[in-house]
């Protein structure tokens, strides 16, 4: 892998990401999951003007991103894949298996620890589920994710092209897994055998905390049954289910001031523990 692949990543990502964003879109619009309370235009425009901030603040705070940092490992010699001899498709399948559990770890521990959770919330805080809530996320919390991912590359020395194959994928699946779109359900069944659906997904945004805290991955499934996180179903359904947390349930809270101001702010019912009530 040389240096040719870090200015066409940025690029290879970008149109992934729109087409998959716009295919999604689409298929919202042909066949909701579930009815939409609020209208696009009173959500859409803040969720898509994060990604813009995201990727300013991970651009200004690692120049190389990821991409970078596994060209640096390999020529440094440095993690565990640059000390041993392997095929080089074994290192790049590893590796992609590798970040992907990271994520999930990564996951986990920004539902357990209070400081972590307020970033973290801003991304449970929408009031619908559509593909635009996986792109909201706190640029502090995308800054901290993107420097634990470096660190995994660091450490694993893994290959450029599965960190691009990663990021492409992390990207691709978050858009589909948080989509309001119908699938049959013996196609669901199937599908969640090898990557997370949004029926499966959803069930995470659900405002019951022990629904919640489940359901981590964002690619690959396996991990959440692994560690026994996996919870097949809502309590009340896909269709009763109530999507969101308990203290920011205003139209207001979904401006992108507001979001951005989010994990500053303490409302009177917010538990010790950083995470939100169990309704």
């Amino acid at each position: 892998m040389n240096d040719s692949l870090l200015p066409n990543e940025p690029i290879i990502r970008l149109g992934v990401f729109l087409t998959v964003l716009m295919a999604m879109a689409l298929w919202e619009i042909l066949a909701a999951r579930r009815p939409q309370r609020i209208h696009r235009l009173g959500r859409w425009p803040s969720n898509l003007m994060i990604v813009v901030l995201d990727t300013l603040a991970v651009r200004l705070v690692f120049p190389f991103a990821a991409v970078g940092a596994a060209l640096i490992a390999s020529e440094q010699g440095w993690g565990l894949l640059n000390l041993i001899t392997l095929p080089a498709w074994l290192s790049i399948l590893l590796a992609v298996l590798v970040l992907d559990m990271a994520i999930y770890f990564q996951h986990r521990l920004f539902h357990k620890v209070p400081w972590f959770w307020r970033l973290h919330r801003m991304h449970h805080a929408d009031l619908e589920f559509d593909v635009t809530t996986g792109l909201r996320f706190h640029p502090l919390e995308i800054v901290l994710s993107m420097a634990i991912k470096v660190s995994v590359v660091f450490a694993l020395g893994a290959p450029a092209l599965a960190v691009v194959i990663f990021e492409v994928l992390l990207n691709a699946t978050s858009l589909f897994n948080h989509g309001n779109v119908r699938l049959p359900r013996w196609l669901d069944r199937k599908l969640r055998l090898f990557v997370v659906t949004p029926e499966m997904h959803r069930v995470h945004h659900s405002i019951i905390r022990r629904e919640t805290d489940s359901n981590f991955g964002f690619n690959l499934p396996w991990w959440d049954r692994l560690f026994r996180t996996y919870r097949d179903q809502p309590e009340k359904g896909h269709l009763g289910m109530t999507i969101g947390i308990e203290d920011f349930r205003t139209e207001r809270d979904l401006r992108l001031d507001r979001m951005l101001i989010q994990p500053f702010l303490t409302p009177r019912n917010e538990r010790h523990s950083g995470s939100q009530q169990e309704s």
